[in-house]
């Protein structure tokens, strides 16, 4: 009797370790497409938004055509990057300092300012920002976690597990967003 216990807890105890390690790397994997998930949806808000947003502008913006026609560029070379992609995130970062522009070539048109659909659009398009980069940082966090669980003995017997989700990229801010801001500029 003492045999089988002893046998029980030299096979079972193992076995059950190996499967959680393996449960956590599926859990941190699932964790990872989850938050990749949320970046898109809060992305597709922005991208749905965008066009709105040209349009009202367009009514009184006559003579910024071309930040609209780069506007509409980056909108499309973002959807079209794969998700969770360098490209994708390079794109996006553009979309959004391009975005940034226009917002800033609004406060020239008091008109357009002032119009009650710009203005909802405009706190639309700044809550849908919030949530982008609460859903980035959600998935950063979720994609160091998954790195670490397959990166760290034991837990790198099951990484290729998670071959695909390691080769995701980080959500990092463009080299423009790092330098200091000069506020002589905006004086």
């Amino acid at each position: 009797m003492i045999e089988l216990i002893v046998i029980a807890v030299v096979i079972v105890v193992p076995a059950m370790w190996l499967y959680s390690l393996y449960a956590g790397v599926i859990r941190n994997k699932n964790s990872v497409r989850e938050a990749l998930s949320g970046i898109d949806v809060q992305l597709k808000k922005r991208h749905d938004l965008v066009p709105n947003i040209l349009t009202i502008a367009k009514k009184f913006m006559e003579h910024e055509n071309e930040i609209f026609t780069k506007v509409t560029e980056l909108r499309t070379k973002a959807m079209q990057a794969p998700s969770g992609s360098k490209e994708r995130f390079e794109a996006e970062g553009m979309l959004d300092n391009l975005m940034g522009k226009l917002i800033v070539s609004v406060e020239n048109y008091p008109q357009l300012k002032s119009d009650a659909t710009m203005v909802q659009a405009m706190q639309t398009y700044n809550e849908v920002e919030e949530h982008i980069s609460a859903a980035r940082r959600f998935y950063n966090s979720a994609l160091t976690q998954l790195r670490n669980s397959v990166m760290i003995f034991p837990g790198s017997l099951f990484a290729g597990l998670a071959t695909e989700e390691m080769q995701y990229s980080y959500f990092e801010a463009a080299e423009a967003d790092r330098a200091a801001v000069d506020a002589s500029a905006y004086l």
